[in-house]
């Protein structure tokens, strides 16, 4: 088979390198210099990088892969769509090499990541090499060819972008957390996007299960025609998983206490209740899911804590990259916050905000989307970039203030991506907080 793949990035990279192992004629294209270039060469891959040549307009190509941020609407990729040219992505590949893995498929708006990375450390208490893979960072590419084809599980995170060109992946257990507007400088449209989400339970059979969260209408709205069991859950009414009397119940069996839960908000909830629904599906026990729930320690950049400097704590939530994200994050505190949020306008608005205003107690703006933040808080403090917003809040934190960056925008204005901000976030906060220390002490008579 000959196969183009455009955009290298670590999935391309990884895909390009799993197709080549199978003997596929591999091109790897990408606008930018590819940092693996050596080796996917040295594996038999065509590498191109600075660029997208002409040239390769005129092959006849059996299969494109694309990397899930590239829009469709680009102009390289645009022709090969009008060419009809069949167009997947590396997930789609990856899952064709793995008749061994049973996977566990988390898209949704919001808490995907930590209910995939929750799911993914219960799964591995009944098969020790299950793993966490897709939008979560790590290539499902990377763990065929680390493994092969041997019985495992996976935990597989799935982005809308990614759904979109899903062929036959099948999924033993899926859901989509919620439905809230993103994206919309990719998808065009709210349906559009909507519809993406819904696709996770397009290959799913009669004994898969996809779970239905009943809190979300529209979601609800869209579950017509499953061609698979629904299994409801809800954090306000009965349903399938609920809460009765202080323990998270599926149908007639308890999973774990609330009590074993140690992270904050009832998003967490939500999300731990959903991650052993879907274990419970995938063979793993309730003992071990409840020793699984009160080991759990949360995930990076989630309302992280990071620090405590004079009785102010600061909290990493940059993958708070919209505005219900960031309304979760806010509600997950029993007192307002000081609020660091700007950054790429992801064309979605922020209105969504203005019920969780008055848990903000200064909002501190920054990056491209600074302006209509402001509008939103005409009280809020403009600065350029997130490192003067920290310093910023610094001044202003006192004791048993709660300083939170949960930016409710992309981060590509200023960053690479939101995990690259969170990181110099907790790293200026660290140095801040060391900083303090090495003053108090230098303060201190002999």
């Amino acid at each position: 088979m000959k196969v183009l793949i455009i955009g290298a990035a670590r999935s391309g990279t990884q895909a390009a390198l799993l197709l080549a192992a199978h003997h596929h004629a591999v091109t790897l294209t990408d606008m930018k210099q590819i940092d693996a270039k050596r080796e996917l060469e040295e594996a038999g891959v065509q590498v191109l990088d600075h660029g997208h040549p002409e040239f390769l307009k005129m092959e006849n190509w059996d299969l494109i892969v694309k990397n899930p941020g590239i829009p469709y609407q680009a102009p390289f990729v645009q022709y090969f769509v009008e060419k009809q040219v069949r167009i997947v992505n590396e997930i789609e590949v990856a899952s064709w090499f793995t008749d061994q893995f049973a996977y566990a498929a988390v898209t949704g708006t919001n808490g995907k990541t930590t209910t995939t990375t929750l799911l993914a450390e219960l799964l591995q208490r009944k098969r020790p090499n299950a793993r966490a893979a897709g939008n979560i960072g790590v290539p499902l590419s990377e763990i065929v060819r680390e493994q092969g084809d041997q019985k495992t599980d996976i935990a597989l995170e799935v982005a809308a972008f990614q759904l979109v060109a899903m062929e036959k992946f099948h999924p033993v257990v899926s859901v989509c957390m919620n439905l809230t507007p993103d994206h919309l400088d990719y998808f065009g449209s709210l349906d559009a996007y909507y519809e993406a989400k819904m696709r996770v339970w397009k290959n799913q059979r009669d004994d898969d299960w996809f779970l239905i969260n009943l809190d979300d209408p529209e979601i609800v709205r869209r579950c017509t025609d499953l061609p698979c069991r629904g299994v409801t859950f809800s954090l306000k009414q009965p349903a399938d998983l609920c809460v009765k009397q202080d323990q998270v119940w599926l149908l007639d069996q308890p999973l774990f206490a609330l009590d074993d839960l140690h992270l904050p908000g009832k998003h967490n909830l939500q999300n731990a209740m959903v991650a052993a629904a879907m274990a419970i599906k995938m063979g793993v026990s309730a003992d071990q899911i409840r020793a699984g729930i009160q080991a759990f320690k949360g995930v990076e950049h989630r309302i992280e804590f990071v620090a405590e400097i004079q009785g102010a704590r600061y909290y990493n939530d940059s993958k708070g990259t919209n505005v219900d994200a960031t309304c979760v994050a806010l509600n997950a505190f029993d007192k307002p916050v000081i609020l660091l949020a700007g950054g790429y306008d992801k064309k979605t608005g922020f209105e969504g905000l203005k019920p969780v205003l008055e848990r903000i107690k200064t909002m501190i703006v920054y990056g491209e989307t600074r302006a209509q933040l402001k509008a939103l808080r005409p009280d809020a403090i403009v600065v350029e970039t997130m490192q003067e917003a920290v310093d910023q809040a610094y001044q202003l934190a006192g004791e048993g203030d709660i300083v939170l960056l949960s930016p409710v925008c992309a981060s590509w204005d200023q960053f690479t991506d939101y995990e690259q901000r969170g990181r110099q976030f907790k790293e200026q906060v660290h140095a801040l907080a060391r900083q303090r220390l090495a003053a108090s002490q230098t303060s201190q008579p002999d």
